[in-house]
């Protein structure tokens, strides 16, 4: 049987979707002020852009993982959420947090840290937001008839998520310091225990879209696991090289960026044998395609790209430039991004009773975005070699090398452009679902 209080994370994905789209249109902005096109300068900087463009991508993917969790959590652990008020004052409280901030940038009223801009004074109400999060799941997963690995680890990835949170609120004098501590939040979150959230997540849709045995699975997911905290935490050091921090960071973080694929690849594994083992019967075939996708996109994207640039010898030259970003753009949307519509896919049709499951514009969306997104990738990589090799190599004037690489972001706003068309489809199916009801997840699956 279904829980009720399930219907709560049906409004955290809504607000993911609205989110979403609004990371969208400050994405375009910056790809057309990149081509020259830069016409809203007066209006919109690109530097508030930018920052309003990243923070989006973190507050609708975390807005993502806190409703898989509660439509996760009740089942697993066989009990009620424990507040469902609270659930949904914690709803209204995280989007008051994330307007005010995007509100904030355009008023110039941030905090110059690159990736954690926001006001001072709002990190104290996320932090309370995430709290009552914690609170919320904690308890019933305590208070449950059952605690499955698969929940511990969600549980786990969320808990070190919002205490790796408070390094990044410590304020110090030395900017090596500021630098050391705020990489405690960028890369233990992407590159650490986010990896646990996405586990626990593949691992709950693997059990219930394959068929495959529980205790199978969630084998894997400890493999998963040890391989996630081996080469996340320690590949922290591929971001010290050149903050003034002992030179054993050096050796460090290239030994272990050159390990972090292991854990997408063996997430990849993962997903794609238990499909193969698995009966192949749930007619959520959407659902499966955004699963099976989300682990072999994170691989290429997160594990193989980062490796492609964060050796010290490659890094030497592309830290800093378009290359990042292709990196940083697959390996977001593979890991976090996918699983987040993989989890809004299967959880939505239970939810309102709908069964649209495997829709011609399903389909198109699943396969617009991906391609779109591949290319933009492409067309970030070959900008980003370009400027390495102008900039960094040959010594040109960097605003010169911007002028040079223009032409390649037609190529990426016409890439984006499909990728956009894809996420609307995406969206209009959500919309078409409708609302939840009680009795839609009151019926067995």
């Amino acid at each position: 049987m279904k829980y009720k209080s399930q219907k709560v994370a049906y409004w955290f994905f809504a607000l993911s979707m609205l989110l979403l789209t609004l990371q969208l249109v400050y994405g375009f902005i910056m790809g057309f002020a990149h081509a020259g096109a830069d016409g809203l300068h007066e209006i919109i900087p690109f530097n508030t852009a930018k920052a309003v463009h990243t923070n989006l991508l973190v507050v609708w993917l975390l807005s993502g993982f806190m409703g898989a969790a509660y439509y996760i959590i009740p089942e697993e652990s066989q009990h009620e959420l424990v507040s469902v008020k609270l659930a949904y004052v914690q709803l209204i409280s995280l989007a008051l947090v994330g307007v005010a901030a995007i509100v904030g940038y355009h008023f110039n009223y941030w905090e110059g840290r690159k990736f954690l801009e926001i006001p001072r004074p709002l990190d104290y109400l996320v932090v309370v937001n995430v709290l009552t999060f914690l609170g919320i799941i904690l308890v019933t997963l305590w208070k449950g008839k059952r605690r499955t690995t698969t929940a511990l680890v969600l549980s786990m990835g969320l808990l070190f998520a919002a205490l790796l949170y408070l390094p990044g609120m410590i304020e110090f004098d030395s900017q090596v310091m500021d630098s050391f501590f705020r990489w405690w939040v960028v890369h233990l979150w992407v590159e650490g225990v986010w990896e646990l959230i996405m586990g626990g997540i593949l691992s709950f849709l693997l059990i219930k879209l394959t068929g495959v045995d529980r205790e199978v699975i969630e084998k894997w997911l400890y493999v998963i696991v040890g391989l996630t905290f081996l080469s996340g935490v320690l590949g922290t050091g591929h971001h010290y090289y050149y903050i003034g921090v002992n030179k054993i960071w050096l050796i460090v973080g290239g030994i272990f960026s050159a390990l972090e694929p292991l854990a997408f690849l063996a997430m990849a594994l993962f997903a794609v044998n238990m499909y193969r083992k698995g009966e192949k019967k749930h007619p959520n075939k959407i659902a499966l395609y955004w699963t099976i996708g989300s682990a072999i996109v994170s691989f290429v994207g997160a594990g193989l790209l980062g490796f492609a640039h964060t050796l010290p010898q490659t890094n030497l030259y592309t830290h800093g430039t378009l290359v990042t970003a292709m990196h940083g753009h697959l390996a977001f949307w593979g890991a976090y991004a996918m699983i987040v519509f993989a989890i809004i896919s299967y959880a939505l049709p239970n939810m309102t009773g709908r069964k649209f499951y495997d829709s011609a514009m399903g389909r198109m969306a699943f396969w617009m975005s991906n391609i779109g997104m591949v290319g933009m990738t492409v067309a970030f990589g070959v900008a980003g070699v370009a400027q390495v090799y102008l900039e960094r190599k040959m010594k040109l004037d960097f605003m010169f090398v911007q002028d040079e690489i223009e032409v390649h972001f037609w190529v990426l706003i016409t890439m984006a452009t499909l990728f956009s068309t894809g996420i609307t489809l995406y969206i209009i199916e959500f919309i078409k679902h409708g609302k939840p009801t009680d009795e839609a997840l009151e019926v067995s699956e």
